[in-house]
């Protein structure tokens, strides 16, 4: 029986302790940051237009949680279904929307004309 190589020492791969070691992210992970990095500045969706978009479509709040965990993905861009923006977060948005030529009001970005994933609407 062929013997089967040993992975390195947790110290080696630079996990401390008790932690878990480090996972690749899933399929929906992978898919919903695809999504994520095709959109454009001045795009805006809905949550649950990234998960649908990445082939999950009730899977809205996880999409929130990928955001919440990930550096460098367009979180700005992503809203909730009626347009309001991130709790705790809304005047960052607010700004780095309207940096990208979208309108706010209220708490929530006018989605009047909100392009999807890849496509723009005029």
């Amino acid at each position: 029986m062929a013997s089967v190589p040993r992975l390195p020492s947790r110290s080696l791969l630079g996990i401390s302790g008790g932690g878990k070691p480090p996972t690749l992210a899933s399929d929906f992970e992978s898919r919903v940051v695809a999504v994520l990095h095709m959109l454009r500045s001045g795009d805006v969706v809905s949550y649950g237009e990234v998960a649908a978009d990445a082939g999950y479509p009730r899977r809205a709040r996880a999409v929130g949680n990928i955001l919440a965990k990930r550096d460098g993905l367009p979180w700005w861009r992503v809203v909730t279904a009626d347009g309001r923006l991130v709790p705790g977060a809304e005047r960052r948005q607010a700004a780095l929307l309207r940096a990208e030529g979208r309108i706010v009001r209220g708490g929530r970005v006018v989605l009047s004309e909100r392009p999807s994933v890849g496509r723009r609407r005029a």
